[in-house]
């Protein structure tokens, strides 16, 4: 089962022995039970379902180089992200202040984020400069955005991000102390609910082209529509959690870190806008 998250879709999710999700994608040739599972199981030196022969062959094999002592650890993780959300945040200020009322520059600066996105998504390493470009962007994208906001619902970005905030750090404990299991079933209902609600956002926008208004953004039904797309950001946020757990356990390299930071921020960001959406249906 693949993450619904395009960063790690190249990695794929797959279920382990646990039942739960980890790391599927592809691995070298190894026997024994977990192959097939995680890519970095079959250099594990802690795989305690090695057979003798495979540790007696890694205790004869010659000492690790510069490219197998690089693993990922929790700091990589935090460092990447700080750089990815600072420069999302010095993005933001340049919208706010310098381009405030640009909205054909904010949704320009929106659509090249998402190629940048996609380009990153699709490639098999990560591309620093790729993800901080799109950081950049995005950043850009969202500052004009908060300041249109601000000017129509004063303090409503802060809101926002202060609600941002207690979200994420809401689902870091929750799944810290497992109260949310990332299990192949908790991530193929989550997936159908994520699917389900981007196609009903798209018939709204072709609906809206030809004057018809579903009242998603607005109203009861808006209000309903914003919390669905908050819990699909924290959903998303869990799987990423997930997948950076599964990727220090197993040792993935430490370039992966770029990637778990990209994943993060676009969590984030979804999560950011949704509540930005939402405080100013809740504020009407």
């Amino acid at each position: 089962m693949r993450s619904s998250n395009p960063v790690f879709s190249r990695r794929g999710f797959t279920r382990g022995d646990g039942g739960y999700a980890g790391f599927g994608g592809q691995q070298q040739a190894q026997p024994g039970p977990q192959a097939g599972g995680n890519p970095y199981a079959g250099t594990n030196p802690y795989n305690t379902q090695s057979t003798p022969e495979q540790l007696q062959e890694m205790y004869q094999a010659p000492p690790a180089g510069p490219l197998q002592t690089g693993r990922m650890t929790i700091d990589d993780v935090v460092m990447r992200t700080g750089m990815t959300l600072g420069t999302v945040a010095v993005g933001a200020v340049v919208g706010w202040v310098a381009l405030a009322g640009s909205l054909g520059l904010a949704i320009g600066a929106a659509l090249v984020a998402f190629v940048l996105a996609m380009i990153q998504a699709f490639k098999r390493e990560p591309v620093p400069a790729l993800i901080l470009g799109y950081a950049a962007f995005e950043g850009i994208f969202l500052g004009v955005i908060s300041e249109a906001y601000n000017q129509q619902w004063s303090g409503a970005p802060l809101q926002a991000v202060l609600a941002t905030m207690a979200v994420s750090g809401g689902m870091l404990v929750a799944y810290r102390t497992r109260l949310i299991r990332v299990t192949s079933r908790y991530q193929r209902i989550g997936l159908a609910i994520a699917i389900g609600f981007v196609g009903l956002l798209l018939v709204n926008l072709v609906l809206a082209l030809f004057g018809v208004d579903l009242g998603l953004r607005s109203g009861p039904l808006g209000i309903i529509v914003g919390i669905v797309g908050v819990l699909l950001g924290a959903f998303f946020l869990s799987l990423d959690f997930k997948q950076i757990e599964d990727g220090i356990t197993y040792g993935a390299p430490q370039r992966e870190a770029w990637l778990a930071a990209f994943g993060l921020t676009l969590s984030l960001v979804w999560i950011y806008l949704e509540m930005l959406r939402l405080i100013s249906i809740l504020r009407d």
